[in-house]
């Protein structure tokens, strides 16, 4: 294997990481009235359940603009 392909492959998921956390971070602040973070402290299962779906919609849009 070509040492560029495992640059380009590292730099690609870091590249996601980040996607992933900003796009976390928008919906956060565009839902002021809805703290996620305290929501998931109290064990409320519908919103780690909204939180995953939003992670696997964002995962699918950034895989699909990096491929």
């Amino acid at each position: 294997m070509e040492l560029t392909i495992i640059g380009l492959n590292f730099l690609y998921a870091v590249l996601g990481v980040i996607l992933m956390y900003l796009s976390y971070r928008a919906i956060d602040r565009l839902t002021p009235e809805m703290n996620f973070a305290e929501e998931l402290r109290k064990g409320n299962v519908a919103v780690a359940i909204f939180i995953a779906a939003i992670f696997l919609a964002i995962a699918v849009i950034i895989g699909g603009a990096l491929n």
